[in-house]
C-alpha cells in the first residue's frame, strides 16, 4: 500500500476552528474502507504523532486522520478556563462531531492515545452505528492511584523552562493552557471519581485494547478493567518493556498487531477475544 496524498483542514468547531490532516492511501479500488481517525494524548497534537498515521495508513490500507482538539497544536485556543469535568466524554459531542461532519466521513474506526483513548470511548459509544472497529492504546478509564502520581511527577518536570520550551514547539502560545488543562483537571479533588464505565457500556463494537506493561501513567489495572466492562468483544495486547507511548517505543509491534487485528476483525468478520 503506498500514500498518494496528504490533505489538510481548518474547519468550525463552534467556539473556534480545529486543524486536521488526512493521509490519503490508494485503496486499490476498494474505496468503501473506512477511515481511522486519530485522538490524541493529554499534551498531544498531530505533529506530536510524528510519522505515525503515514505508517499506520500504509500497514492497514486505510485512510488516517489525526486532529488537534480546541486548544491545542494547530488548532485556535479553546475559551475555556479549565475543561468542564466531563470533558472526555463530551470529545464526542465537540471536536469529533465537528470532524465526522465537515469532512463527511459515515463509518470510521477510532484509535485514541492516553486520555484519546477514553475520548475514542465515548466517540464509539456515541455512534454505535458508525464506530467499525475501537482501538485504545495506553487508555486510562479511570483516576488511578499511578495516572496522579505521573502526572504530579510531570508537574515537577515541566517547571524547568527548557522542557516548556520543548512544548512550546508544538502548541506555541497555548502552551500554559495545555498544561494546565491536563495538570489542573486531573488532580482537581472532584475528577477522583471519574471513570468512563458508562462510556464502555455503550460500545458495540470489537475493540484491541494496546497497554505498555511499564505505563508509568497507567497500570494494567485499565485493560483489565475494560475487558470486565466491554466483554467479549475485547482483545488485550499488553507489550512488555513498554511505557506509555507504545506507537513510539515500539511502533513496528503496533502497527503489526493493529493492522492484523483490523483485516481479522474488520475485514473478514472474524471475532477474536482475548490475548493478542
Amino acid at each position: 500500500m503506498t500514500l498518494i496524498a496528504t490533505e489538510e483542514h481548518f474547519l468550525n468547531a463552534g467556539k473556534g476552528r480545529i486543524y486536521a490532516k488526512r493521509w490519503r492511501v490508494d485503496h486499490d479500488g476498494n474505496t468503501d474502507r473506512a477511515p481511522v481517525v486519530l485522538l490524541h494524548d493529554s499534551l498531544g497534537s498531530v505533529e506530536l504523532w510524528r510519522d505515525f498515521p503515514e505508517r499506520l495508513a500504509i500497514a492497514t490500507g486505510r485512510d488516517v486522520i489525526a486532529y488537534d482538539r480546541l486548544g491545542f497544536g494547530r488548532s485556535d485556543p479553546n475559551p475555556e478556563t479549565l475543561p468542564p469535568l466531563r470533558f472526555i466524554h463530551d470529545e464526542a459531542d465537540g471536536g469529533f462531531r465537528c470532524l465526522h461532519e465537515a469532512l463527511n466521513l459515515g463509518r470510521f474506526i477510532l484509535f485514541g492515545h492516553s486520555v484519546g483513548g477514553g475520548m475514542a470511548a465515548g466517540c464509539a459509544a456515541r455512534y454505535p452505528d458508525l464506530c467499525e472497529a475501537l482501538i485504545t492504546e495506553s487508555a486510562q478509564m479511570f483516576a488511578e492511584d499511578r495516572t496522579l502520581q505521573g502526572i504530579r511527577d510531570a508537574k515537577l518536570a515541566f517547571a524547568a523552562p527548557d522542557q516548556m520550551a520543548r512544548l512550546a514547539r508544538y502548541h506555541g502560545e497555548k502552551t500554559a493552557w495545555v498544561l494546565g488543562a491536563w495538570i489542573d483537571s486531573w488532580l482537581a479533588p472532584e475528577f477522583a471519581a471519574w471513570n468512563a464505565e458508562d462510556d464502555l457500556r455503550g460500545i458495540r463494537c470489537p475493540m484491541l485494547v494496546i497497554h505498555g506493561d511499564n505505563d508509568e501513567y497507567g497500570s494494567v489495572r485499565h485493560p483489565q478493567y475494560i475487558s470486565e466492562i466491554v466483554g467479549e468483544r475485547v482483545t488485550v495486547s499488553i507489550l512488555e518493556n513498554c511505557g506509555h507511548v507504545p506507537h513510539r517505543e515500539q511502533m513496528p509491534q503496533v502497527l503489526e498487531r493493529v493492522g492484523g487485528w483490523l483485516e481479522a476483525v474488520v475485514q473478514n468478520g472474524v471475532s477474536l477475544k482475548g490475548e493478542a
